[in-house]
């Protein structure tokens, strides 16, 4: 099975955690990753924005993650990536993998993570006081998805 979601709402680990195991008994492990809006070192960051093109957004996200089935022996995966404004220490990114070993599942949301920086079609705003600035890619991300090349 796999759940992908692009939402406003925010996500609750455990829930999700659990709707993905379900009655199962063969699952083995259960990766999580679940990224957060950092505050800047100062403390200045008012909010992020994230913006995305419904429709296209869920079709990519649900390519990355059946190139992590085929790569590793999954047997659930659930992506969950919000919109919308969000402050500092709001969620933003979900990835659950199971498998029946731990390191299928630890390397499948690594491998998810490492594309979802790069390849989602999300554009993020950052402001800070009366400034709004648009982030950009950032080479180490691009090199963490890369690495991923030499392994397929």
């Amino acid at each position: 099975m796999m759940r992908i979601s692009v939402q406003k709402e925010d996500f609750s680990l455990e829930q999700e955690s659990l709707a993905l195991r379900g009655n199962r008994t063969d699952i083995g492990a259960i990766v999580s990753f679940s990224g957060l809006v950092r505050d800047f070192p100062e403390g200045s960051l008012k909010c992020m924005t994230l913006e995305h093109f419904p429709g296209m957004a869920e079709k990519q996200l649900a390519a990355i993650a059946e190139e992590a089935r085929k790569r590793w022996p999954l047997q659930e995966v659930t992506v969950i990536h919000r919109y919308g404004e969000l402050r500092p220490g709001e969620q933003i990114v979900l990835v659950l993998t199971a498998s029946l070993h731990r390191q299928a599942a630890f390397e499948a949301a690594q491998f998810l993570m490492d594309w979802l920086k790069t390849d989602a079609p999300f554009w993020k705003k950052e402001k800070t006081g009366d400034d709004e600035t648009w982030v950009e890619a950032k080479k180490e991300d691009d090199d963490a998805r890369d690495k991923w090349l030499k392994k397929s």
